[in-house]
């Protein structure tokens, strides 16, 4: 399946620049996430270097950001960058559940591969690696469960109908949640 960032774009500013006066943009090295200035203008959700998972990864922050936030430079957000100490490290996957989850399940929706990160390469490494793939994986069944946050929740669908993945989609994700989770069993992670 081809997975090309423009679709993306195309797909999320079709879908959110009118209501919500926001669009996805490609960037360089850094994401970032730019209010509107002037109640004419639009914010911007920049993704790193045109990556397709960066995009799913930025417009994950973004659905789930309210509306304060969504008025605030990067939401508002500390953001401390790869080289974290243990301490910054927790607070960073914390954080970083709900994200995390929600771009795994964007992800699949789009028939693309996922991979958890916990992106400290240059630091001490995860805080603990298998609690984040843990948390991640409960907060994304949570999702499934209960429903997701209502622009998610579109963004989703429209992911699903692009990509042709709805009809499949639950096996497509069990497949996945068995691939990330090795040591789970199956009735931690399944959902039908």
């Amino acid at each position: 399946m081809r997975h090309d960032p423009d679709d993306l774009i195309m797909l999320f500013n079709d879908l959110f620049r009118e209501k919500y006066r926001t669009v996805l943009v490609s960037g360089g090295d850094e994401p970032e996430y730019v209010p509107a200035t002037k109640p004419d203008s639009f914010a911007q959700i920049i993704f790193a270097h045109g990556y397709f998972s960066s995009a799913l990864h930025e417009i994950s922050h973004w659905c789930i950001a309210g509306e304060h936030r969504r008025t605030l430079r990067d939401f508002g957000y500390w953001y401390c960058p790869d080289g974290r100490s243990r301490e910054q490290q927790q607070a960073f996957e914390k954080a970083e559940i709900k994200p995390q989850a929600l771009e795994w399940l964007f992800s699949v929706a789009a028939g693309a591969r996922f991979h958890i990160s916990v992106d400290n390469l240059a630091g001490n490494g995860a805080w603990d690696e298998d609690a984040f793939r843990r948390n991640v994986t409960a907060q994304a069944n949570d999702y499934l469960e209960d429903g997701l946050p209502a622009r998610a929740d579109m963004f989703f669908q429209t992911l699903s109908t692009f990509y042709g993945t709805g009809a499949d989609f639950y096996e497509a994700w069990n497949k996945d949640a068995r691939r990330l989770m090795p040591v789970c069993s199956t009735t931690d992670t399944e959902v039908n």
